[in-house]
């Protein structure tokens, strides 16, 4: 297969990807209906399951919820309409969907069990003020009370990201620089008009005398597909790409989150479980982080990661 063919490809899985997990994150998915019954209006969603047209109660009528329906019913079709154009250009192009070996699969259902409870250990890392049942009422439901706009897009955020790192066709290609690059425009989506770019502004880390170096786009390439192609076994060769991003600081902000998701698409890929900070560990890692950041650590972070973050199947 031609490069340019390759690329292309990629290019459209990433989009499939992303169009898939954006359905995803819509809280409600089907046609409205008001429904009279006893005096009072109520919202209902239609929709077919399998061969059967079910339809599901929402709420009391509300002109906005009404409205919020309707916005959700007409982007469920337009992204649909997407997905099939974006499915019959990969025929065009020869593509047929590979069978993923069994170990990846497993390990995208254990992704998938562990999902909410990884985002939530993603969030309290980013210092976003949630409880568990809190970020789980995001994830489920988009919104909650009680916390600031901004830490609930992240969390949003960060569901969208993992929902298309869990992607068939996502898993079956390589991590590499353009997966990095789109984990990162999801995760900075709403904060960052394109938070996907290489930064090309100085920055400075809180806590740490470090400052990183301006990154230059070929040099990341060549280093991370040093680290990805390199020794070591795949525990390491995702810790080390983890390590490499956070510590580059590639983009303009949300870098320790794409440098988690990026790691656990290599894992999942490789069918090697999660790479998660817990909760519980989280200052201890910070701690690690800085001396990494100040060349003060003798392999402690790398360690530290594979024995309390890796979580196997």
């Amino acid at each position: 297969m031609e490069n340019n063919t390759f690329s292309t490809i990629q290019e459209l899985l990433q989009q499939k990807a992303d169009c898939q997990a954006r359905l995803n994150l819509l809280p409600y998915d089907g046609t409205p209906e008001i429904k009279e019954q006893n005096n009072g209006r109520y919202l209902y969603i239609r929709k077919r399951v399998a061969s059967r047209l079910t339809s599901e109660y929402v709420g009391v009528y509300t002109d906005d919820l009404y409205q919020l329906l309707l916005r959700n019913a007409r982007e469920a079709r337009d992204l649909r309409k997407q997905i099939r154009h974006i499915e019959k250009k990969l025929a065009e192009l020869g593509y047929s969907e590979a069978d993923l070996p069994p170990r990846v699969l497993m390990n995208l259902d254990f992704a998938r069990a562990n999902m909410k409870a990884s985002i939530y250990d993603q969030a309290v890392l980013e210092g976003v003020a949630t409880t568990f049942p809190q970020a789980e009422d995001i994830i489920e439901n988009g919104r909650v009370s009680g916390m600031t706009a901004s830490d609930v897009q992240k969390v949003l955020n960060l569901k969208h990201a993992w929902e298309f790192i869990m992607d068939k066709d996502v898993i079956a290609c390589p991590t590499d620089y353009y997966v990095l690059c789109h984990i990162a425009r999801l995760v900075n989506e709403g904060f960052y008009l394109d938070g996907g770019r290489i930064r090309g502004v100085p920055v400075t880390i809180g806590g740490t005398t470090y400052i990183p170096p301006l990154p230059i786009e070929q040099i990341v390439r060549e280093e991370l597909d040093g680290i990805l192609h390199g020794s070591g076994d795949e525990v390491e060769t995702a810790i080390r790409l983890c390590l490499y991003c956070m510590k580059m600081q590639i983009f303009n902000d949300g870098n320790k989150r794409a440098a988690v998701i990026a790691a656990n698409h290599y894992m999942i890929s490789h069918g090697q479980g999660l790479l998660v900070i817990p909760e519980s560990v989280v200052p201890e890692f910070k701690r690690l982080l800085v001396a990494y950041y100040e060349d003060r650590d003798n392999g402690e972070i790398t360690a530290f990661l594979r024995e309390r973050c890796w979580r196997q199947f």
